[in-house]
């Protein structure tokens, strides 16, 4: 669709339509007023001490299980 198109639709609209339309490119234009300036920095994953942190719990060696038995519990209590 080209722009001549597209403002052609625009302008076959009811007036309440339009007003609709210009309100809706108001409200997408936030989007672009919150995007970042900048790019993120690249990130050295594995020599962040965020990662791996929890390396050493032995409490949560089998998580898996753990989450699946709260799971358990919870959803049965609220079945009830």
């Amino acid at each position: 669709m080209t722009q001549e198109e597209l403002l052609n639709d625009f302008l076959s609209l009811p007036t309440e339509a339009q007003r609709q339309v210009l309100n809706f490119i108001a409200f997408l234009k936030k989007y672009r007023e919150t995007e970042p300036t900048s790019q993120a920095t690249d990130v050295d994953l594995v020599n962040d001490p965020f990662i791996g942190m929890w390396r050493e719990r032995q409490d949560l060696a089998n998580s898996t299980a753990w989450v699946r038995s709260v799971r358990e519990n919870e959803w049965s209590k609220s079945r009830g």
